[in-house]
């Protein structure tokens, strides 16, 4: 049976959204006016590269058995769906429509899987030594989860590496490395099936006979998708520098030894709240993954472009650290070379102003 799905975020959501509809969803994705009448003339076209062939391939949404189109905050119409996925980066949705949106969506009771790299703090509160956490700081605005039950809120754990080649439409997406999505269960049975559902039927997806990466795959454990923190304090916010933003590959390998303590320190901190090791990945393949991360991470390009807010994973889980008693000086000095560059340019605004 097709599943109708809408998608917050039409970048890094249209690979999702590619998946489903292989795998005979229908999806609308939620975007800009602008980009949203280039899907509905066009579609979208997603780079991907099979296994053992030397090129990427373009997968167009108009050739796929699911039906997509896209539409804006103010016109989506939350009674058509039965799951809703967050795709935009978080100080997205302090957008005055998507915040609109996600008032109608959260009174809707509708299941939202997040694919954020920054979790929702609904389903933070799942976690029973997070719930009284103070964490609200690291989120741009935290009010926008209140209305949200933690029940209804899951995390998938964004693992595949996209971007949206500067030179390209807005409808573009080229994927880097087609890693799985990793997704929690939700509390109720129900959409469990739902979500188990989408992950059978787009395993069963070929193309040409080939198998296509970039699966969605389901955990009854909440501490799956956290494994991506040690990843993300290791690599993605270490690209951004006093100076010019580094790779990935450079921010990991230029002192191995310090990204392992990195990395077995959040490791270490997710146990604390209650993961298993099997939940983890063990950082000699996170280090030879991040060998192929060329390129700044998304949250170093963004601070190098100017944005004034970014995903703060890293304050996260300095705040989970010192809340836990288990303070890191090369956490907390990423975080303090984040915050310095992010109040660079709200300085230099208001020298402009």
């Amino acid at each position: 049976m097709a599943r109708n799905i809408l998608i917050l975020g039409a970048s890094y959501g249209s690979l999702l959204a590619t998946k489903l509809l292989m795998a005979g969803h229908n999806v609308t994705l939620v975007c800009r006016k602008k980009t949203a009448e280039l899907i509905n003339r066009e579609g979208t076209e997603v780079r991907i590269k099979l296994r053992d062939e030397p090129k990427h391939r373009s997968i167009f949404s108009r050739d796929l058995p699911g039906k997509l189109d896209a539409t804006t905050p103010q016109d989506a119409d939350v009674s058509r769906y039965d799951l809703v996925c967050l795709a935009m980066q978080e100080p997205q949705y302090t957008n005055h429509t998507i915040r609109v949106l996600m008032i109608k969506i959260a009174a809707a009771g509708l299941p939202c899987l997040s694919i954020m790299n920054m979790p929702p703090l609904p389903y933070l509160k799942r976690i029973s030594a997070l719930a009284d956490m103070d964490l609200e700081e690291a989120y741009t605005n935290a009010q926008v989860w209140e209305r949200f039950k933690p029940g209804l809120v899951s995390l998938c754990s964004p693992d595949p590496q996209a971007f949206r080649p500067p030179e390209e439409a807005a409808n573009v997406l080229h994927v880097g490395l087609p890693t799985n999505f990793k997704a929690a269960a939700f509390a109720d049975d129900k959409h469990n099936k739902l979500l188990r559902e989408l992950e059978a039927d787009i395993d069963a997806v070929r193309l040409d006979g080939h198998d296509v990466p970039v699966k969605l795959k389901v955990f009854d454990s909440l501490f799956v998708p956290l494994a991506k923190w040690s990843m993300l304090l290791t690599g993605n916010y270490r690209c951004i520098t006093p100076e010019e933003p580094q790779s990935i590959r450079d921010a990991v390998h230029a002192d191995l030894d310090r990204s392992q303590s990195i990395y077995d320190h959040v490791d270490a901190v997710a146990r604390k709240l209650g993961a298993d090791p099997e939940d983890q990945v063990p950082f000699a393949k996170y280090a030879k993954a991040a060998e192929s991360l060329l390129k700044p991470s998304s949250a170093a390009r963004a601070v190098a472009a100017g944005a004034p807010f970014i995903e703060r994973v890293d304050l996260l889980v300095k705040l989970i650290s010192h809340q836990l008693d288990m303070p890191n000086a090369d956490i907390d000095r990423t975080v303090g070379i984040v915050d310095q560059k992010l109040s660079e340019k709200i300085d230099t605004d208001e020298a402009g102003d």
